[in-house]
């Protein structure tokens, strides 16, 4: 007799979400036109899954997309009617207990929370997944996908599990459970997008999974910068940053100088200092797979070149980003104290970002994946605005920077040190090395982020 009464109330108590699950399934029957995109982190330091939602937008679809706002996404997106925006609460770790229980606290808090927010939303045909991360994100989209009929389609920019190795070790207990959970859940998905062929050939080798190559493309806001705004920029920036202010007054109270540029008072027009310094730009999330401390090296061994009377000039290097090692290395950087080199660490609105890297002489890339697959989307962005790039060299970036081709690969700090001294010897030199990598760019036609998603993503959802 109890357990009867305990199933009619397990009935009772359960007949609400059966009703809300037959509801959504109900409205999905017709036509299908509303996708949602979720990131398990800072929507705005998440450029692809951005593109992918305005994309979307752009192709008829209504897009909700879920994430942490931390940090401003593009204006674009804003401003999209067909995209809607919805907070996802970010819990921060306990301060007490065990960090297995701290860990797994978070986990249940983010599964039950991911899961409220999917089905308070209106039925989607696909739900879009980034990973990492993607634990508990990857069991809980499939999950309201099965019950809702959405079909679930993850989009591999890494493994989840082989960033947590860099923390912890790659034979902890956390970072094996993370592998097995990946793996295996992993499989249940409908479609699998990822972003190397070096990750797809894993996928398909190790894992099981079929996946669809989509390379990184930089987005149309990527490209060189007119002189007029590199000078509004690094007057914007000089407010804040003295590495942009100019180290002398112009004669004329009303004319504008930076460190780069001044705007004469009477025609307004822009030119470049003379004896300026040059540019160098590295963007970063500040996490254990880049080591900044080869930048640091290196900009040691340029300063001793200056100082040898090397003809090279003083340099301007900002590394733009947020991430947990941040504070570390600005405690390393303030320790230093060079005579020809200022380094400053911003954090850029959205809009300022490519406007940087269009004005800047040279990029650096610090990047090396934790599982050897992913490819740096930093550098996708720079050579979009024909930003020449010296990159770090790991497993597979040949696929994206071809050594002496459009950019410059390194392995150490002496490397970089000798191409830096290389590229600004005699700078700026129109006939240099430097020179010659950016008109290579200018040259090549690349594919932007739209073509190229219309080209490879679109038709497997009008297969589906």
């Amino acid at each position: 007799m109890a357990a009867s009464y305990l199933a009619l109330l397990a009935l009772f108590l359960s007949l609400p979400l059966l009703l809300l699950i037959a509801w959504k399934r109900w409205r999905l029957r017709g036509p299908a036109r509303h996708v949602v995109v979720v990131v398990l982190g800072d929507v705005g330091r998440s450029p692809r899954m951005q593109y992918h939602a305005l994309s979307l937008a752009k192709r008829g679809f209504s897009v909700t997309l879920l994430g942490y706002c931390n940090s401003k996404p593009h204006d674009e997106l804003l401003q999209n009617d067909r995209i809607r925006i919805v907070r996802l609460t970010e819990l921060q770790r306990l301060a007490v207990g065990p960090h297995v229980l701290q860990y797994g606290v978070k986990v249940v808090f983010q599964a039950v929370h991911l899961l409220w927010k999917l089905m308070c939303r209106k039925p989607a045909a696909y739900i879009f997944l980034q990973n990492p991360p993607g634990l508990p994100a990857i069991a809980v989209c499939w999950f309201v996908g099965f019950l809702c009929g959405s079909k679930l389609v993850i989009d591999w920019h890494n493994y989840g599990y082989s960033i947590m190795g860099l923390v912890h070790g790659p034979s902890h207990h956390l970072v094996l459970l993370a592998k097995w959970y990946e793996k295996l859940c992993g499989r249940l998905s409908h479609l699998n997008l990822c972003v190397t062929n070096a990750m797809r050939e894993d996928l398909a080798e190790n894992w099981g999974i079929k996946a669809v190559t989509v390379y990184d493309k930089p987005a149309s806001f990527f490209k060189e910068t007119p002189l007029d705004l590199q000078h509004q920029l690094f007057m914007k920036l000089g407010r804040s940053y003295s590495a942009f202010r100019a180290s002398s007054e112009p004669s004329d109270p009303a004319t504008e100088r930076s460190a780069f540029t001044e705007r004469d008072a009477g025609s307004g027009m822009v030119t470049c200092l003379r004896g300026r310094p040059a540019l160098l730009v590295s963007s970063t999330s500040w996490t254990e797979d880049e080591d900044f401390s080869i930048l640091l090296a290196t900009l040691e061994k340029f300063e001793q070149l200056i100082l040898d009377g090397e003809s090279l000039p003083s340099l301007v290097c900002v590394i733009t980003g947020k991430g947990p090692l941040k504070e570390y290395y600005s405690r390393l950087i303030s320790q230093k104290h060079f005579q020809h080199i200022q380094i400053c660490t911003p954090w850029l609105e959205p809009e300022d970002y490519p406007l940087l890297l269009g004005s800047a002489d040279l990029g650096v890339c610090l990047h090396k994946s934790s599982s050897g697959l992913d490819l740096p989307m930093k550098v996708v962005d720079m050579f979009g605005c024909c930003l020449p790039v010296c990159a770090v060299t790991f497993q597979c970036l040949h696929e994206l920077v071809i050594h002496e081709e459009n950019g410059l690969v390194f392995k150490d700090s002496e490397e970089l040190a000798a191409q830096l001294q290389m590229l600004f010897s005699k700078f700026p030199d129109p006939a240099g090395k430097l020179n010659r990598f950016r008109k290579k760019l200018q040259e090549s036609k690349q594919l932007r982020w739209d073509e190229s998603w219309t080209q490879t993503v679109l038709p497997l959802l009008m297969d589906t």
